[in-house]
């Protein structure tokens, strides 16, 4: 006799759902600082390079919520952060302190070491952590906790388990995270972006819709800002919008992807958490405000987005066989030119030098709305540093998966906000030059 499921029983496919915990760490370079410097707590302190004395140009790796707060962003020029937030040490007797800046370098190695910290007690907590980067994870802990309610009644096992992660790290570590949770891992990123900084954001499966639905559709995992622009075209503004859309017209408009995204704004996400492999290449875009065609402007921008990729190729061993940049010409046509070279190597300034070459080769007098810096074809392994002799210059078309939103680590089974190729960039509403990423 054919067997049969039990009356009462569960069959495979009914399993208990899933338990995803997205940590972000909240401004986690300030927050390093602030280990080292107590009395930085409460204070705008912006992490970088290229304000110290002598030194004409940088990037802003990471600023603190105080810091934002007079318009400092990450992968902002740091003479734009100047500008905005100077430092407290080069105040006069008539300024006003409390509209001054705490300027730290870079530290990768300390910051590192704090990090493996926190990654230690994920790793603790979970059975399976994808490391996405120095400061953000996401945890399965479906056989750690449960969706029940804890005996008091008033939250679920789940959250106390976030709750006890959220803990750990702060009285371990000494950082705050951010931590979501939800039966899946686009809700859970959704979630622990929710409420920054140091929040829990529980979302129980049967509430995911309900809390999906008036979100801006741009919070919808994989939706970039072209893509966000192309749906309200359609009328499609919130996450609910995308949700009740015809299924088949999104899916004329974008493809399989259009599928995809009206089942994740509906809160299906069936993409298991996996530990992470290495990244394929890695980039870093800006926009400005209104397009420019100021040639110091946009040298200024490379000369900061190229360090930031260099520093960020550095801090993970990695080296580079082919050094690109990406221009985005309005209204949205993109552009990428890069060089290959003989072998890989680990030099920031070659990185700069060639992406400012690549530019002014073409692009001096040209009108942009962004500008982007990528390094790829990436080796781990030890290796001897190429020469410079033999290089093979070629204008690629690649377009990569440079992400719109955040830093891009490209990964064959990536998880970035990712527009696909040839779909151009957007920015959001910041004053002057801001960056559409954000570093932690």
């Amino acid at each position: 006799m054919a067997e049969e499921t039990l009356p009462g029983t569960a069959d495979d496919d009914d399993g208990p759902d899933s338990i995803v915990l997205h940590v972000d760490m909240d401004c986690f370079y300030a927050a390093c600082e602030r280990l080292r410097e107590p009395e930085l707590e409460g204070e705008p302190v912006v992490v970088g390079m290229g304000y110290e004395p002598g030194e004409g140009h940088g990037a802003v790796a990471t600023a603190s919520y105080e810091a934002r707060e007079f318009g400092v962003e990450s992968a902002q020029p740091i003479s734009t952060a100047l500008e905005r937030l100077p430092r407290i040490d080069d105040l006069g007797p008539d300024d006003d302190p409390a509209a001054a800046g705490r300027y730290r370098t870079v530290d990768l190695e300390f910051y590192k070491r704090v990090a493996a910290d926190v990654k230690a007690i994920l790793h603790d907590c979970a059975d399976v952590v994808r490391e996405v980067s120095i400061d953000e994870a996401y945890l399965d802990v479906t056989d750690r906790t449960a969706w029940d309610l804890a005996a008091s009644g008033d939250r679920t096992l789940a959250e106390g388990f976030a709750r006890y992660v959220k803990q750990r790290i702060a009285r371990e570590v000494g950082v705050a995270a951010s931590i979501g949770v939800a039966p899946n891992m686009s809700t859970a990123k959704i979630a622990s972006d929710f409420d920054k900084p140091d929040g829990l954001v529980v979302v129980r499966p049967g509430e995911v819709r309900s809390f999906l639905e008036p979100i801006p559709v741009e919070e919808v995992h994989g939706v970039g800002p072209v893509t966000a622009r192309k749906l309200g075209s359609l009328g499609i503004e919130t996450a609910g919008d995308l949700a009740a859309a015809d299924a088949s017209v999104l899916e004329a408009e974008f493809g399989s992807r259009g599928r995809e995204l009206h089942e994740r704004a509906r809160g299906y996400d069936d993409r298991a958490v996996t530990p992470t492999g290495r990244p394929k290449s890695l980039s870093r875009e800006s926009a400005f405000t209104d397009p420019t065609a100021d040639i110091e402007d946009k040298r200024e921008v490379v000369r900061a987005l190229a360090a930031d990729v260099a520093d960020r190729a550095r801090s993970r061993g990695a080296m580079y066989r082919t050094i690109g940049i990406k221009v985005v010409v309005p209204p949205f046509d993109i552009n990428t030119r890069a060089t290959s070279l003989s072998g890989p190597v680990d030099d920031p300034e070659l990185v700069e030098s060639v992406a400012l070459d690549l530019l002014d080769a073409e692009f001096a007098e040209t009108t942009v709305r962004k500008l982007g810096v990528r390094v790829s074809k990436l080796s781990f392994a030890d290796a001897d540093q190429s020469s410079l002799d033999g290089w093979e210059s070629a204008e690629a078309g690649e377009t990569g998966g440079d992400g719109d939103e955040r830093v891009s680590d490209d990964r064959a089974d990536d998880t970035s906000d990712d527009e696909p190729p040839k779909a151009g960039g957007g920015d959001r509403s910041h004053e002057g030059q801001s960056s559409l990423v954000e570093f932690d």
